[in-house]
């Protein structure tokens, strides 16, 4: 197979596109329709479902989901519709839409797509590849495989969840310049440096675009990287997983 299809859930927009799986990049143009609201069960799974059809794409195919998903099951889901609890995502899919789903999480997709496709490419040992963005994203790579549903964003550091100090949406809300940015998020990377003694990090989500304002400033013993894939990842990562599956 040298084609696949991806779908990726946000909060904000439902996105898919066929990927070339030899180069991880597009193959064709990325179908998007706003996520609706609520984002109910129902109104997701047809929301994919049009994604695909759109697409014009007839196969199997990989979805993500904002939230832990475990073999296919939803067990989070705090920025949509709590209704998605203990949803098996993926054998709804399927019955919507006639074809083999793999569904998993959106950090972990955009972590799989990095690791083979992007800046991890190559490369062994332990990788843990971050998105900062409205949360942290995480996803923790041991020699290419992947440990699923790391969720290091909810991190307890200095007593607060570790998202809502450190993730880009604080920067934002507060004003911070990326000098002063960069003090939250050396705190947080070294945190999570001493927990995992990664061999790199690579750092992805929109913001990674400006990397050069804020990585210099780090520092940790660990190398860390900007992400290639960007507003890609998501969506590569998951076609490369069901086209494996």
């Amino acid at each position: 197979m040298t084609r696949g299809f991806g779908v990726d859930i946000g909060g904000t927009g439902v996105k898919g596109a066929i990927v070339d799986l030899e180069t991880g990049t597009f193959a064709s143009d990325r179908v998007r329709i706003p996520t609706p609201h609520p984002a109910t069960v129902d109104a997701l799974v047809s929301t994919v479902k049009e994604i695909a059809d759109k697409a014009g794409w007839d196969g199997p195919f990989g979805c993500t989901f904002p939230g832990v998903v475990q073999r296919g099951v939803v067990h989070s889901a705090a920025n949509l519709d709590p209704s998605w609890i203990d949803v098996p995502l993926d054998e709804r899919l399927s019955e919507a839409t006639g074809q083999r789903v793999r569904a998993l999480n959106d950090a972990d997709a955009a972590g799989l797509a990095e690791v083979r496709y992007g800046a991890g490419r190559g490369r062994n040992g332990v990788i843990l590849v971050t998105t900062l963005g409205t949360g942290i994203g995480s996803a923790l790579f041991v020699d290419g495989a992947l440990v699923p549903n790391t969720e290091l964003g909810h991190l307890e550091l200095d007593g607060h969840d570790a998202e809502t100090q450190a993730a880009n949406s604080a920067r934002e809300r507060e004003g911070l310049s990326f000098k002063e940015w960069a003090v939250r998020l050396q705190r947080y990377y070294s945190h999570v440096e001493m927990l995992f003694s990664p061999d790199l990090f690579i750092v992805g989500g929109g913001v990674s675009k400006k990397a050069a304002k804020f990585l210099p400033e780090l520092d940790l013993k660990t190398p860390i990287i900007p992400a290639e894939l960007l507003n890609t990842s998501g969506i590569v990562g998951a076609a490369a997983e069901a086209a494996k599956a």
